[in-house]
């Protein structure tokens, strides 16, 4: 993902979306005494977007969220929840929209729901 070349899929383990973001940030301190601002930005300008999967109590897994990563603002890493799973409708649409479609674009994907 640092290299800058678009198309990466990574894995990592978190309870949420905002919580895998700070196990990011944790992993990068561990590695490098960089101040927190940089490693929230390199974050920010490495990923577009974050799947959280979940297993229910049921035992099955399911999409819990989809968000966007919206870079940085006031030191933290903006988020844009776009999808949330509600356990009696499922997966639900937020009223947030796709902010950065460019990259939809330049593929010619048509961007949902702008």
């Amino acid at each position: 993902m640092n290299t800058g070349h678009d198309g990466s899929l990574s894995t990592g383990h978190g309870n949420s979306i905002s919580g895998m973001l700070r196990r990011l940030e944790s992993m990068f301190l561990q590695a490098a005494d960089f101040p927190i601002d940089a490693i929230r930005a390199q974050i920010a300008e490495g990923i577009d977007l974050i799947i959280h999967l979940g297993r229910l109590s049921d035992g099955s897994r399911k999409v819990l969220e989809i968000a966007e990563i919206d870079g940085v603002s006031q030191g933290e890493i903006q988020i844009n929840m776009l999808f949330r799973y509600r356990p009696s409708k499922g997966l639900i649409r937020t009223t947030n929209h796709l902010i950065h479609t460019e990259k939809l674009e330049l593929r010619g994907i048509a961007a949902y729901g702008n």
